[in-house]
């Protein structure tokens, strides 16, 4: 970054770092790491997300939920932060509306299984708390209800200052004995002993640390996170819910010591995400090692263990054959993803078929191998489902066969991607669509409909402010 205009590094530098010390545990320092990154590129959805889970991880649920909500705000249907802020609200023990954010994400994702992991698991959260779904209505009529609703967790939050009053901290002693917080809090029930333990060496109380912060907000606040930790665990999990659990989880070691299938879910969920995160981080190599090793581990479980046994294996393909493409190794990529194509058309899924000739195509033309990327992406033009998706493809296409010098069927494809583009409204499609034509012109010796149209493409680049776009035009 130029100085004096933000931190010192990249913003993709920044994303790296500040995802392998999430990996590590080290909450503090990757939050730092990605403010630095949103100081270089504001509103980027993915680092907002990335925050969010810091601000989880930390405890600070109302910055968690400000930062998923507005990766959401330039697109409603981004799936990372409607996960996001669906797993904020349950985390706040707002399961109802948990419920909501992760429903929609499985409408808009059906493939993705930690929304379905979401529904259940706020499903019985629910049910713990206040008995059969039967009684539970939730309305979608207006989103003003869930307005209403988010304000008043605001000032619920607003009302728990990290100073906690030593009233607080003794009410909520009567209220639960030692079995019972021992229980609720597991490992941590030493921790909290710890802290309360400190509370009575008065000098030390009275000190402060070199920051200046009292050495006694800090054990209160420690307290205070604890204590509501424990409140929302006895909502997600209550005790007499813990006792049954803990009886029929017996008697299902007894009969089977195969791995649960919870487990098993948590486990797919969690190398998702980090496979993900670190093709995402800039990290292709980490993240296509780890998806081999997933995939290895699923290929040696059962199908009764993983229903959707095909569809995962497709999935990780899918995914070693991103980030083998991202190292420029294509041939290696080419195979990943035709096994991809495989799996879908074995098991008939219809999008995942449609995803994985999306990235046989690309790998095609990085290669320069550019009929056979047309042949690819013109068998996914009936599986394209929105005017964006039809936009970019039609461009690539056209693209393509502007380099096998078919400039008829170029000029084609450029008009259709920008009948898509005015369809959708972006404008920066358009301006890709009408240089693909003007170009395509240029080769048909149709100088004066290029003059047009490169004309029309520099307006649309002056009105996104696309300098190098309005340079190459001119």
């Amino acid at each position: 970054a130029a100085a004096g205009s933000g931190p010192a590094g990249t913003f993709l530098g920044f994303m790296a770092e500040g995802t392998l010390l999430f990996r590590r545990g080290e909450y503090g320092k990757a939050l730092g790491c990605f403010d630095n990154a949103l100081k270089l590129r504001a509103a980027d959805k993915h680092c907002l997300v990335a925050r969010s889970k810091c601000y989880l991880k930390l405890g600070d649920t109302e910055n968690s939920l400000k930062d998923a909500e507005a990766s959401l705000q330039s697109d409603k249907t981004f799936s990372k932060g409607l996960y996001q802020k669906a797993e904020t609200l349950y985390t706040m023990g707002d399961f109802e509306f948990a419920l909501v954010f992760y429903h929609r994400g499985n409408r808009l994702r059906p493939e993705l299984q930690k929304f379905r992991l979401g529904i259940e698991k706020s499903q019985e959260a629910i049910v713990n708390c206040i008995g059969s779904p039967s009684s539970i209505k939730l309305e979608s009529k207006e989103d003003l209800c869930f307005i209403s609703r988010q304000a008043e967790v605001k000032k619920a939050n607003q009302k728990l200052p990290i100073k906690l009053p030593k009233e607080c901290t003794r009410k909520q002693k009567t209220v639960r004995n030692p079995k019972t917080e021992r229980q609720l809090l597991g490992e941590l029930y030493a921790d909290k002993a710890y802290l309360e333990k400190l509370l009575k060496d008065e000098d030390l109380m009275e000190s402060s640390t070199k920051q200046g912060t009292k050495v006694a907000d800090l054990v209160l606040s420690g307290i205070s996170y604890l204590d509501t930790r424990s409140e929302f665990w006895q909502q997600q999990k209550p005790i007499y819910a813990r006792v049954r659990e803990r009886k029929l989880r017996q008697q299902r070691w007894i009969r089977d010591k195969k791995q649960k299938p919870a487990d098993v879910g948590r486990y797919i969920v969690k190398s998702m995400e980090d496979i993900d995160m670190l093709l995402s981080g800039d990290a292709p190599e980490e993240s296509c090692k780890k998806a081999e090793r997933v995939l290895k581990t699923i290929q040696g479980w059962s199908d009764d263990e993983v229903p959707n046994k095909s569809e995962l294996i497709g999935n990780l393909y899918s995914c070693i054959g991103n980030a083998q493409l991202e190292m420029g190794r294509l041939e290696a990529a080419l195979q990943s993803h035709k096994m991809d194509l495989e799996c879908a058309r074995q098991s008939n899924l219809p999008d995942a078929v449609s995803r994985a000739l999306d990235n046989i195509g690309r790998v095609y033309a990085r290669m320069g191998k550019f009929q056979q990327a047309v042949d690819t992406w013109e068998e996914k033009i009936p599986m394209a489902k929105s005017s964006l998706e039809k936009t970019w493809l039609f461009h690539e296409i056209g693209q393509c066969y502007l380099e096998l010098n078919k400039a008829e069927a170029a000029q084609n494809y450029g008009q259709k991607s920008l009948q898509s583009a005015d369809e959708e409204g972006d404008v920066e499609w358009q301006l890709h669509a009408t240089v693909l034509v003007a170009q395509a012109q240029v080769k048909l010796k149709n100088y004066q409909s290029a003059i047009m149209n490169f004309e029309k493409a520099l307006e649309k680049a002056k009105l996104i402010h696309d300098e190098a776009a309005q340079k190459a035009i001119i």
